[in-house]
C-alpha cells in the first residue's frame, strides 16, 4: 500500500464512499431492472 501520509484517512474514507456508492447504484439498477422484467412478462402474458 503506497504512503499516504497525514491524509491516509481521508483518502480511505474517499475511497470507501466512493464504493459505496458504486455498490448501492448497482444494486437499485440490478433491482428495478428485474421489477421491469417481471412486469413486461406480466404484460406479455395477458
Amino acid at each position: 500500500m503506497p504512503d499516504l501520509g497525514k491524509y491516509a484517512t481521508e483518502v480511505l474514507l474517499a475511497y470507501g464512499i466512493s464504493i459505496a456508492l458504486l455498490v448501492a447504484l448497482v444494486l437499485v439498477v440490478w433491482s428495478r431492472s428485474r421489477k421491469a422484467k417481471k412486469a413486461l412478462e406480466e404484460i406479455e402474458n395477458g
